[in-house]
């Protein structure tokens, strides 16, 4: 990460101590709305991320505004990105929040640059744009205008609510560029949602999000992630979970079980052990060869989850894509973030640009019906 070398004024008393490492610091202040929480003010020098060559992620470029997430959830795979800043992955990912506060600035001046190709950038990859210090900075809506300006397709996964401020705004750029919306919904159990996910909102929030995502006229995936081992893999769990996302509309689901980076595994791991030690074992077990669970753990979730699909009517077509995405073998694109093997579900990819294209400029897009949106990838 690249940081420009400018610093406000410290004689503001709102001002905490400066972060030496962080090249490009404004301020670290704390604010009324987040105790406990400290958010560091930057310039970046960049807002357009390039994914490496290589990646399996159907897009080119990535923004994330935020670095650190006030959602706190525990499984978080980001959580050792804050390390290359010299925080930890633990507490200071849930608490030291860096804001780039002149990103809006800097991608319109990146987007004008004629090497500027119009590729599909995706935001949430990483920590998610629409977590609560949004509500204070509101770098979003800039960004929504400055892509759509450009002519540049994008695309959104978030858990935060406060997404639907900005649904008239992305209705809008959808008239002109493609846009793509993802929801991520992981466990169902109060009382685990609370303890896994402390800052995001309820189940029933993001499922009434992913309703008003779609009653704007937009398409609306679901990512039904992180499955956990033990704790929401039942039949139960899995079939109340699909039949909530079903009726909430959703154009698409993919379901991808829980996966353990470094940072994020030591993390969740204490959890366990805090809270339910006699998993502790199986876990051991399951993640003994790495971040990921065993093919034969995948293909149980999948015998499970398929019929479920089926019954809900989220199994879409037979051999279905995402949402006008192209992959050399001519299926659905593999490689969501954090998991190699996964596929973003229909609605949270763009339209591809020759669908897009057939669309005149400034008519608003058609809401997609269920049955021309393929509802379900491979589920691994």
């Amino acid at each position: 990460m690249r940081w420009d070398a400018r610093r406000l004024d410290a004689d503001d008393e709102s001002l905490l101590p400066g972060m030496p490492s962080l090249r490009g610091l404004l301020r670290s202040v704390e604010v009324p709305e987040f105790p406990g929480v400290t958010m560091h003010e930057v310039l970046c020098r960049s807002a357009l991320n390039p994914v490496p060559e290589g990646s399996r992620m159907p897009f080119s470029h990535t923004i994330n505004p935020y670095r650190g997430c006030l959602h706190q959830c525990v499984y978080c795979f980001a959580r050792s990105t804050h390390e290359w800043l010299d925080l930890d992955a633990g507490r200071d990912f849930d608490t030291q929040i860096v804001v780039k506060t002149n990103l809006v600035e800097v991608l319109r001046r990146e987007l004008a640059k004629p090497s500027w190709k119009r590729q599909h950038v995706a935001l949430g990859t990483n920590t998610d744009p629409y977590q609560r210090a949004e509500g204070r900075y509101r770098l979003m809506p800039g960004v929504i205008r400055a892509l759509a300006d450009s002519g540049t397709p994008f695309s959104v996964l978030t858990k935060g609510t406060l997404a639907r401020r900005d649904l008239p705004l992305l209705a809008d750029a959808a008239r002109d560029v493609p846009v793509g919306f993802g929801v991520s919904l992981a466990v169902w159990d109060d009382d685990l949602h609370a303890s896994l996910e402390p800052g995001v909102p309820s189940p029933r929030a993001r499922l009434d999000l992913v309703r008003a995502v779609t009653d704007a006229g937009l398409p609306c995936g679901v990512f039904l992630a992180p499955v956990l081992p033990g704790l929401t893999d039942t039949q139960s769990d899995l079939d109340a979970a699909l039949g909530a996302i079903a009726a909430a509309g959703a154009t698409g689901v993919t379901v991808v079980p829980l996966h353990l980076r470094p940072g994020a595994r030591e993390w969740f791991s204490a959890w366990l052990a805090r809270e339910h030690p006699s998993l502790v074992g199986r876990y051991r077990q399951l993640y003994r060869g790495g971040a990921y669970v065993p093919a034969e753990y995948r293909a149980w979730l999948s015998e499970r989850v398929t019929p479920l699909l089926r019954r809900h009517g989220l199994d879409g077509r037979s051999g279905g894509a995402a949402r006008g995405a192209r992959t050399p073998s001519g299926g659905a694109p593999s490689g969501v973030p954090g998991d190699d093997e996964a596929a973003f579900p229909a609605g949270s990819l763009p339209p591809a640009r020759d669908d897009a294209a057939e669309r005149p400029r400034g008519s608003r897009a058609r809401r997609p019906r269920a049955d021309d949106v393929p509802g379900q990838l491979a589920l691994m």
